[in-house]
């Protein structure tokens, strides 16, 4: 989750106008994202398309039991995003149900996406610095005094394991595909179906 109450566009808009023409962004209807908003576009981005269910599930599986993703908070924002230029819909066939809208980025909203996290990556990651130490300053303390030696061995660890599974997975991406064997479409993280034919992704697909 992107800090900020809201994440402002309006001076991202400026200086990418002034080398991307300006006409791109004539459709986005307003210039300020909430974290949530900025988020599922992210995650849209970082899969190429999805469709409701597998976005949902996507930031489920991104927040780790922290806050849980429902389809009547989800839905109405990918419908606002659309509305608003970030997002643009398709409608493919689902092999075991009714035809179901995927979510893709307009070009404006790529734009916007990759010139925000350009400008503001390192800042987010120093954030996340702080709330690691933060956060397990307050879990040690929460045990007694003669337990909290042990207590650091064991979160310098995890901390040691976590950074190393980072590592591992960036970009995923690039390093892990899905292919559809429909219609040998690239998929970017795990779906339940192929967003461009609806095929069924769980059996026999090919990763590469």
């Amino acid at each position: 989750m992107w800090l900020g109450k809201f994440l402002d566009l309006e001076e991202d808009l400026e200086e990418l106008s002034a080398y991307v023409k300006k006409e791109i962004f004539d459709n986005l209807l307003k210039n300020k994202l909430t974290p949530l908003e900025f988020t599922i576009i992210e995650t849209i981005f970082n899969s190429n398309q999805l469709s409701g269910y597998d976005l949902i599930k996507n930031l489920n599986r991104s927040f780790a039991g922290t806050w849980e993703a429902q389809s009547g908070t989800i839905y109405p924002i990918l419908r606002k995003l659309e509305k608003e230029g970030f997002l643009k819909a398709q409608k493919v066939k689902s092999p075991i149900g009714p035809i179901k809208k995927v979510y893709s980025l307009t070009e404006a909203g790529d734009k916007i996406l990759k010139f925000k996290v350009n400008r503001n990556y390192y800042d987010q990651l120093k954030f996340v610095e702080n709330f690691l130490v933060e956060l397990s300053s307050v879990f040690i303390r929460s045990f007694p005094s003669k337990e909290q030696s042990k207590k650091i061995s064991e979160i310098q660890n995890a901390l040691t394991d976590t950074l190393k599974r980072v590592m591992q997975n960036i970009p995923p991406t690039l390093e892990y595909k899905t292919i559809c064997t429909n219609c040998n479409t690239e998929i970017g993280r795990e779906v339940a179906y192929c967003p461009q034919c609806g095929k069924s992704l769980f059996d026999d697909s090919v990763k590469k």
